[in-house]
Order: C-alpha cells, then sequence, then structure tokens
C-alpha cells in the first residue's frame, strides 16, 4: 500500500502566501520562501506552490519566487498558476518545480495536459480542479473559482486521466477554508472513477479530518492555513495518524 501524504499549499499573491474562505475574504499568510524551509523541517512530504491570480491577471507564474523556493527544499515540488503552454510548464520545470499544476488552461485546452505529460511524463502533470456542489450535482468552475461550467466534476476528472494526468488536485469550494472536514462525498465517488492518485483539498480543520479522509482511500490531503498558522504542526498530525494505523510518511 501506498503510504498517504500530507501536502501543505502556498497561495500566492502579489509574492505573498494568502489564504481565504470559500475563495474569497482573502488574507495574508507569510514569506513563501519562509514558510517552504519550515515545512521541510516539519517533514511535509510534497508542497504544492499556486499562483492563485496568474490567470485572473492573465500573466505567467512567479518564476523567480518558484526558482528561490526550489532552492531551498528538497521535497517534491507542484506548482500551478498561469500556465497556458508546453513552454510555461517547460519554464518552471527548469526553475526547480517537479510537477505542474494546470487548471483553466487544462479545461480551455484539453491537449495542453497531453502535450505535457508526452515531454515530461504523466508523473509531472497535475489536473487542478475546483468544484463546487450545484443543487445535487459537483460542476467544474474555473478561473479562481469565478466562472461555473456546464461540466460535471466526475466527468471532467476522467477526461483528465485519459489525457494523460498523473494526479488529479481536488480542492471542494464549498469547503475551502472552512475547517469543517473534507468534502468526503465528491473525493471518495473521485476516487472511484479515476485510477490516478487524488489529493484532497478544502476543508481541513483537526487532525480527525485528514483520519476520515484516508478512510475513503485517498492518496493525500492538502491544506493551508491549518499549517501556515500553526494550529496543525505537520509532526503532531503524523503522529496522530500513525496512531490509527494509517499508513503515513514519517
Amino acid at each position: 500500500m501506498l503510504k498517504k501524504r500530507i501536502i501543505p499549499c502556498l497561495d500566492i499573491k502579489n509574492g505573498r502566501t494568502v489564504k481565504g474562505v470559500n475563495f474569497i475574504d482573502i488574507q495574508d499568510a507569510g514569506d513563501p520562501v519562509e514558510l517552504a524551509k519550515g515545512y521541510v523541517r516539519q517533514g511535509a512530504d510534497e508542497l504544492v506552490f499556486l499562483d492563485i491570480t496568474a490567470t485572473i491577471e492573465n500573466r505567467s507564474t512567479l518564476i523567480d519566487l518558484v526558482q528561490k523556493i526550489g532552492k531551498e527544499i528538497n521535497i517534491p515540488f507542484t506548482v500551478g498558476g498561469g500556465i497556458n503552454s508546453l513552454e510555461d510548464a517547460s519554464k518552471l520545470i527548469t526553475a526547480g518545480a517537479d510537477k505542474v499544476s494546470v487548471n483553466s488552461s487544462a479545461f480551455k485546452n484539453p491537449q495542453l495536459i497531453k502535450d505535457i505529460a508526452s515531454k515530461f511524463g504523466s508523473q509531472c502533470i497535475v489536473v487542478a480542479v475546483d468544484t463546487k456542489l450545484i443543487g445535487e450535482e459537483w460542476i467544474v468552475f474555473t478561473k479562481g473559482g469565478r466562472t461555473q461550467t456546464e461540466l460535471r466534476t466526475l466527468d471532467w476528472i476522467k477526461q483528465a486521466e485519459e489525457l494523460g494526468a498523473g494526479e488529479i488536485l481536488l480542492t471542494s469550494m464549498n469547503h475551502d477554508g472552512t475547517k469543517s472536514g473534507f468534502a468526503l462525498d465528491i473525493t471518495q465517488q473521485a476516487n472511484n472513477t479515476v485510477n490516478i492518485p487524488i489529493i484532497a483539498s478544502g476543508g481541513a480543520g483537526a487532525k480527525e479530518h485528514f483520519y476520515e479522509l484516508f478512510q475513503t482511500g485517498i492518496s493525500a490531503g492538502l491544506a493551508a492555513s491549518i499549517f501556515h498558522y500553526g494550529e496543525i504542526p505537520i509532526p503532531k498530525l503524523k503522529e496522530y495518524l500513525i496512531k490509527q494505523n494509517i499508513s503515513i510518511r514519517k
């Protein structure tokens, strides 16, 4: 059995780490380089960097900041935001990213998933999916959660897998920043739909939430504010999960 992963997420705006609730009410959460170094010391399994306004501002990801972080860490590093072409992905991987995450651009141009997977391998391409419960259906949103599409979430992640995605980063907009627990229903459905790892995001607020998440068979749990503000130190979280007989990286 593959060991479960604990992944902090650095949402970046104007060069700073930020965090909001339900994708709004954005607050400063600290210096991304210092936070990244701290997460390595704490034993984070991977790190995700998302330039959350790159797509909205129609610009590329902050390459200089990616380089600075890449030089300071020795754990797998995923970078996303404003990746619109194979060239954009290549620049980030050259700058120090181990994997790239595509969201709105992949939805607009699914061929981008195939192109990146063909060039660098499926292990390098993460498709991020922002989803929201509308009525009784989980629907895909793009452009930082601002634009509702007509596509069901499960249909899109299945298509992403077929195009070559190596992982899915699934964020519940309903749960984002609420600290009320992960969206276990759509997470479980997604895990049953595809054969690639799923990183669940949105709603982590207690150690027990990660235990509940990993009971669904999900590969990894991603969180931001509870780690950024020291509410749940990663070593304490791992210690708890090990006591619950969850196979976790020490």
